[in-house]
């Protein structure tokens, strides 16, 4: 194993990770427009939890894919990694954007973050509130408890620009009428996305790129854990607030040391010390390509972040060894 670097994390793992997220796109990719959303998220899922342990690490999933009476594998609690070397939190999500998959729409992603134990939210698979800006803003330039008028005319303001230009990105879903509603009142745009809250996120880093500015509403906890990691690594700010409207998501928070329910959780709560974050496209999308086979070779198209160094790799392989995927 490399040398620990002065950020805590060893450096080789920035790399180790790239072949994780790989081989779950290329799982899931296989799977493609096929309409079986449940087959593409398992192979995926089997290939992350393959490759995982062969990683030289003591892995702790904190953001899974469910609670442990939920997820037959990469469940919250479940320990991977080979047993030797640094004790880490693993947030992942083998498929993020598992309707996105099987029916091809763009920005299916397989994607992970790492950090040094205790560093990432631990949390139960709930929805959670969140909004998010990409870097460049003064501190507070958006508020959770804010209106969306109000969070949407803090941006133009900070941004210097009308109102009118500035577009958010929203999951369509009926729950988000009132929210949609409000910020087309604004008279700004929005970018209405059926699945993948991740990207969404990670959009609002590059809106020359996406032409997303901000994001808003509520999707999954797992979710803005990853996003949250990810901002870390490039910048930004968002905020989020765990949906626990019953008594029975209070409990499951309460067990995983969740005692405020209405707590509002900063970038800095959610995702601490040093993050490495790693996505790998599987449908084409505004960030990355999706998985492409060749008749010898298969192509994947990957970004690697780090928060200690604010590293930003991109990763274009082309793979020969077949065999290793199949």
């Amino acid at each position: 194993m490399a040398k620990k670097d002065a950020a805590g994390l060893d450096r080789i793992l920035t790399m180790e990770l790239v072949r994780v997220t790989e081989r779950a796109a290329v799982a899931a990719a296989r799977l493609r427009g096929r309409g079986d959303e449940k087959a593409a998220d398992q192979v995926a899922v089997d290939a992350m939890r393959a490759e995982l342990n062969r990683l030289a690490i003591r892995g702790t999933v904190v953001i899974g894919e469910g609670e442990r009476d939920e997820a037959p594998m990469l469940y919250i609690g479940e320990e991977v990694g080979a047993g030797e070397g640094p004790e880490v939190d693993i947030a992942l999500d083998p498929l993020e954007g598992t309707t996105i998959c099987a029916k091809n729409l763009p920005n299916a992603l397989a994607v992970i973050a790492i950090a040094e134990k205790g560093s990432l939210l631990f949390a139960p698979d709930v929805y959670m509130d969140k909004i998010a800006v990409g870097p460049g803003y003064a501190d507070g330039v958006i508020d959770i408890d804010a209106s969306p008028e109000e969070n949407i005319h803090s941006l133009a303001k900070a941004k210097g620009v009308p109102v009118a230009e500035i577009t958010a990105c929203i999951l369509d879903r009926p729950r988000h009428a009132r929210l949609i509603e409000a910020v087309r009142g604004t008279g700004a745009a929005i970018r209405l996305i059926g699945d993948g809250d991740v990207a969404g996120v990670i959009h609002t880093t590059d809106p020359e790129e996406t032409g997303i500015d901000i994001y808003m509403g509520t999707g999954g906890a797992p979710e803005g854990v990853l996003a949250a990691a990810a901002l870390r690594c490039i910048g930004g700010q968002m905020q989020g607030r765990l949906m626990l409207d019953t008594p029975e998501k209070v409990a499951r928070a309460a067990k995983m040391g969740i005692s405020d329910p209405d707590k509002v959780y900063r970038i800095e709560e959610m995702a601490r010390g040093d993050v490495l974050f790693a996505a790998t496209g599987v449908t084409d999308g505004n960030m990355l390509s999706g998985v492409k086979f060749g008749s010898s070779s298969i192509t994947t198209d990957t970004i690697v972040l780090r928060s200690s160094s604010r590293t930003v790799r991109s990763i274009k392989a082309r793979h020969q060894d077949l065999e290793k995927f199949q």
